[in-house]
C-alpha cells in the first residue's frame, strides 16, 4: 500500500473535523484535501449560488483534479451560507477568503474583518488563517478578539502554498507546512491535521509564519523578472536565455525553476503579494528598493512584446494578431494578472484587431475584456492574421502543426511568449519565429 494513503486509513477514525469559511481556490482546495485525509469539513461561503452549486457536487473553479477528489469524498463535505454548522462540528475554523488589492495595492481585509467580527464568544475554537495576509494581521486580531471579550479564541497562521493548475497534488505532497502559533492546543492540532502528509513542517511564530508566505512568493516573482532581464540583455549580445537559464539553474545554490523567461509573472499571489510586501515595508518606514524594479520590470516586459511587432510589421493600425492563451498559466481559467489583459489593451490602443482563443478562460476573460473578439480554436484565432502570439502554453498550442499554421496566417510572424515552442520546427515552416531573449 502506498505509504502515504495508509497513513490516511490509520488515522481516519481519529481525524478532527474542521470549518472552512471561504470556497474559492484555497478553500476548497483545502477543505477538498482534508477530506480526502479523513475529515468530516463544514464549509462556509456567503455565496448562495456557489454552495447551492457545491452541494450539487458541481465543482466552480477550473482545477485539474479537484471533481475527481470532491465526488470521491462527498460525504464528508458539508455546504452551507450559514457559521453555525461549522461552530457545532468544528473548532478549527480555516479562514480562506480572498484579500485582493486595493487601489492603494494593500491587501483588502474586510472579508477577514467580518469573520473575525462574525465570531461568537470564545468556546474552545481557533481561527486558522489561510488567507494571505500582511505580516502584523494576526496580532491585529487577537487585539482586536481581546478587546471583544473574546480573547479565549486561539490564532493559527498556516500560509497556503498552492499552484493553481497543481493545486490537488500541492495540497497532497507540500514541500513544506508552516504553522504559526502561541504554543497552544490550536498549533499542535493543526499540526496533527498535516501529518499524514510527511511533509517538512515549521512550528514558528505568527508574525514569521505571515512573513514567509509574503517572502516566498517575492523571491520567486524576484527570480522571473531578473531572468526576463537577462533575455532582453541577451537579445542586446546574441546569447540565447535558454541556454544561460540552464547553465545558471545547474548551481544548486540557484537551481532551475523560475528561470523561464517570458511574459513575465502574472496570477494573483505575486501580482498581490510583491505590491503587498513593498507596501508593508513602506508603511514600517523601509523602502523596498528591489521590489519596485521587480515589479516595473514586470509590467515593460509586456509592452517589450508589443514593440517586437512594431519592428516586424511597422504600424500596428489594421493588423490582426491572434493571440493563443488568455489565462495566466495554464491548467487554469485564473484571468487575474494575467498577461494578456496588457497585451490586449496594447494592441487594440494601437488599432490592431485582436483575435483570441483560450481552451478554459474564455468565460472569465469576456467578463474583463468584452470587446475582445474571441474565436472558437487556435485555428479559428490563426486563420488571416498578420502574427500569432503565444500568451499561455497550453499543450495544444505546443502540439499545433505548423505548416498547417503557416498556411492559414495571412502574415509570417509567431511570437512565442513562453519561450515553449520549437523555434527550428516554426522556422522549418516558412514562419518568423521571435521567443524571448533568444537567438534569431
Amino acid at each position: 500500500m502506498d505509504r502515504r494513503r495508509g497513513a490516511q486509513a490509520d488515522m481516519t477514525a481519529e481525524r478532527e473535523p474542521i470549518g472552512v469559511i471561504g470556497t474559492g481556490y484555497v478553500g476548497l482546495v483545502t477543505a477538498v484535501g482534508f477530506a480526502e485525509l479523513g475529515s468530516d469539513v463544514w464549509c462556509v461561503d456567503v455565496d448562495a449560488a456557489k454552495i447551492e452549486r457545491l452541494r450539487r457536487g458541481e465543482v466552480p473553479i477550473y482545477e485539474p483534479g479537484l471533481g475527481e477528489m470532491m465526488a470521491r469524498n462527498q460525504a464528508r463535505l458539508h455546504f452551507s451560507t450559514e457559521l453555525a454548522p461549522a461552530l457545532e462540528h468544528a473548532r478549527l475554523l480555516f479562514v480562506a477568503v480572498g484579500t485582493p488589492p486595493t487601489h492603494s495595492g494593500d491587501a483588502d481585509l474586510s472579508a477577514v474583518h467580518n469573520v473575525v467580527d462574525s465570531m461568537p464568544a470564545p468556546d474552545g475554537h481557533a481561527l486558522v488563517m489561510k488567507s494571505t495576509v500582511p505580516c502584523g494581521t494576526g496580532a491585529h486580531i487577537k487585539r482586536n478578539l481581546k478587546e471583544r471579550g473574546k480573547s479565549g479564541f486561539s490564532y493559527v497562521s498556516c500560509p497556503e502554498f498552492l499552484k493553481e493548475g497543481s493545486a490537488v497534488a500541492d495540497f497532497l505532497h507540500p514541500d513544506r507546512v508552516v504553522v504559526g502559533g502561541d504554543g497552544d492546543w490550536a498549533q499542535e492540532a493543526v499540526v496533527k491535521l498535516y501529518e499524514p502528509l510527511e511533509a517538512p513542517l515549521l512550528r514558528t511564530d505568527v508574525a514569521s509564519a505571515e512573513m514567509i508566505k509574503l517572502a516566498a512568493n517575492a523571491f520567486l516573482a524576484t527570480k522571473i523578472s531578473f531572468i526576463n532581464e537577462i533575455a532582453n540583455v541577451c537579445e542586446e549580445v546574441g546569447a540565447d536565455v535558454v541556454e544561460v537559464a540552464r547553465g545558471m539553474g545547474l548551481d544548486d545554490r540557484i537551481g532551475p525553476k523560475f528561470l523561464q523567461a517570458g511574459l513575465g509573472y502574472g496570477g494573483s499571489c505575486f501580482t498581490k503579494d510583491v505590491s503587498a510586501l513593498k507596501l508593508l515595508a513602506g508603511n514600517s518606514g523601509y523602502h523596498f528598493q528591489l521590489l519596485n524594479a521587480v515589479i516595473e520590470v514586470n509590467e515593460l516586459q509586456k509592452r517589450r512584446v508589443v514593440s517586437k511587432l512594431g519592428r516586424h510589421l511597422g504600424e500596428l493600425a489594421g493588423k490582426r494578431v491572434a493571440l493563443l492563451g488568455l489565462a495566466f498559466k495554464p491548467n487554469t481559467d485564473d484571468m487575474r494578472g494575467a498577461s494578456s489583459l496588457v497585451l490586449a489593451a496594447r494592441l487594440q490602443a494601437e488599432g490592431a484587431h485582436v483575435r483570441a482563443y483560450d481552451p478554459v478562460a474564455e468565460e472569465a476573460a469576456r467578463a474583463l475584456m468584452p470587446q475582445l473578439d474571441y474565436a472558437e480554436s487556435a485555428s479559428d484565432a490563426i486563420a488571416d492574421a498578420d502574427a500569432v502570439i503565444l500568451v499561455t502554453e497550453w499543450p495544444e498550442f505546443i502540439q499545433l502543426e505548423w505548416n498547417e499554421v503557416a498556411r492559414a496566417m495571412r502574415g509570417t510572424l509567431l511570437i512565442d511568449g513562453r519561450n515553449a515552442l520549437d523555434g527550428d520546427a516554426v522556422r522549418a515552416a516558412g514562419l518568423t519565429y521571435e521567443g524571448i531573449g533568444r537567438r534569431s
